[in-house]
């Protein structure tokens, strides 16, 4: 896996382009990296309901909760899976729209300048050794193309929207990416 920075994209990975993302504001670079937990119904893991999600086309009749969801023009640039699998969503140097309502050091609209990755799981549950794999993987090469984006400002949906998210949890073992 390496980023073609002229693309903003990830080379080797699948590639699953979402409706939902814009322009950055110009002139505007990645200097935050947002790291998020989500998992589709709630609690349960696999299904193609994340792509889906992140697609813009997810059925909200094939599950209760989906019907809550269904219709959010959400995204993030990378997801995660449970097994490790990276799955690109939008180009890096794309706003997705993964944090929503959302501050970091003062500074409002935190996907107007931040990477969002998703990474398959809940709260409470412990996180895949392979996921940490491709995180330890993937967090260094971002920073070496978006070098704005240091060590220190890989954070938590929690950190950003704190009271509002609790992303990516207690469970989530932030020694395993530092």
């Amino acid at each position: 896996m390496r980023i073609d920075v002229s693309t903003g994209l990830l080379v080797g990975v699948k590639q699953v382009l979402s409706p939902n993302f814009n322009a950055r504001p110009a002139g505007v670079v990645p200097d935050l990296i947002v790291l998020h937990g989500i998992s589709l119904p709630p609690g349960e893991f696999g299904g193609p309901w994340i792509e889906r999600l992140f697609a813009g086309n997810l059925p909200p009749d094939a599950h209760p909760y989906f019907a809550t969801i269904a219709e959010s023009p959400v995204s993030a640039h990378v997801l995660v899976r449970r097994d490790g699998e990276p799955i690109q969503f939008v180009p890096f140097g794309a706003r997705a729209w993964h944090a929503g309502r959302s501050s970091w050091q003062g500074r409002d609209a935190c996907n107007d300048y931040s990477i969002g990755i998703e990474c398959e799981g809940a709260d409470e549950l412990p996180y895949e050794d392979a996921q940490y794999d491709t995180l330890r993987d993937l967090l260094p090469k971002l920073l070496a193309a978006y070098p704005q984006v240091t060590p220190e400002r890989i954070v938590g949906h929690s950190d950003v929207a704190p009271g509002r998210k609790t992303d990516p949890g207690p469970a989530f073992d932030w020694a395993r990416v530092r």
